[in-house]
């Protein structure tokens, strides 16, 4: 069986998507990387803003096209890109184990984000990363940043920056671990909905395909990024909200349980709403997912309930309120993305 993988043309998505070309391999299946150029690739490679684009999906679309289109058979996408809602014609056939999903700090002279000095540059291109950073009171000016992880890295040694925010995950897969500074902690920056995780699809009547995908699944990651994904498609965030969660597979008195923590922020950090919960999975892997998506679903209601209604309104109006073209892009405002 010969499987064309549908995959971003970056360095870190062909890393990916060669990861799950490996891993099929291994399974007895011959194995080819499509390279196609999606509307995110297109405007990053241009350094233009998404302000007032609606970006959710930006980095999807295009390979759901081709993958639908009979191009490639198979679409790897980084999972915390992937729109919540499903698409008609297309199954999430796997979500392989999960990368270390905490964010990383990259600074000059090997500092942490402590270390700056007050008024230091920290770039980032995400509003959940600048609104807990925000939080935490360090004095540090918060820039937006866009391009590839050797851009953003870059942009250190260039003298622009002090310092980037970037996913730990992808500098793992890039093999560029020992440029990392410091590891933030969940307790003060919780990591995108779906971080470190990837989205394996194909079309949903190919019914080879899915079970020989369905092999490279695992059950304790997907019930995580269900947990997390839930809670954020309950909340009605999209990838440029500020939230953060973070679910974990822990072994309880009765069996596997799901830890999930989130938090809903305004984009200065100045109000939040933080909450965790836990549910038991019970012992057939075959229905975590439903476990997952209910604690996820609850805790969602719950933070809503608890002031996020309130503060998603009023993310919700500031990011419909479009720059005139000359202003410069704000971190507050730029897209969330895999790095």
């Amino acid at each position: 069986m010969s499987l064309r993988i549908g995959t971003r043309r970056s360095l870190l998505a062909t890393t990916q998507s060669g990861h799950v070309a490996a891993a099929l391999q291994a399974l007895g299946g011959a194995t080819e990387l499509v390279e196609i150029t999606t509307d995110g690739d297109r405007s990053q490679a241009s350094g233009a803003s998404l302000v007032g684009v609606p970006s959710t999906g930006v980095f999807v679309s295009a390979l759901r096209d081709a993958l639908l289109a009979g191009e490639v058979d198979v679409a790897v996408h980084s999972l915390k890109d992937l729109p919540t809602y499903a698409t008609d014609g297309i199954a999430l056939a796997a979500v392989p184990p999960r990368e270390d999903p905490r964010d990383v700090v990259v600074a000059r002279d090997g500092l942490t984000l402590g270390e700056l000095p007050p008024g230091s540059k920290v770039a980032t291109g995400s509003p959940r990363r600048v609104a807990q950073i925000e939080a935490l009171g360090l004095g540090v000016e918060l820039v937006a940043v866009r391009g590839n992880v050797d851009t953003r890295i870059g942009r250190i040694a260039e003298g622009r920056y002090d310092a980037v925010v970037l996913a730990r995950a992808g500098l793992a897969r890039l093999g560029r671990l020992d440029e990392v500074t410091e590891v933030l902690d969940p307790l003060q920056v919780l990591p995108a909905p779906g971080q470190g995780a990837l989205a394996v699809e194909c079309r949903a009547d190919d019914t080879e395909t899915l079970a020989l995908l369905a092999r490279l699944d695992d059950p304790g990651t997907r019930a995580a990024v269900t947990a997390e994904r839930t809670l954020m498609a309950t909340l009605e965030g999209g990838c440029a909200a500020p939230i953060g969660a973070l679910a974990e597979v822990a072994e309880g008195d009765d069996g596997p349980e799901l830890w999930l923590r989130a938090v809903v922020l305004s984009e200065d950090g100045g109000l939040a709403v933080r909450r965790s919960a836990s549910a038991e999975l019970g012992a057939d892997p075959a229905s975590w997912p439903d476990s997952a998506a209910k604690l996820g679903g609850d805790l969602g209601a719950e933070m809503l309930a608890d002031g996020g209604a309130e503060l998603m309104a009023e993310l919700r109006d500031a990011q419909s309120t479009t720059p005139e073209p000359n202003d410069p892009p704000s971190a507050r405002s730029a897209e969330v993305h895999n790095p």
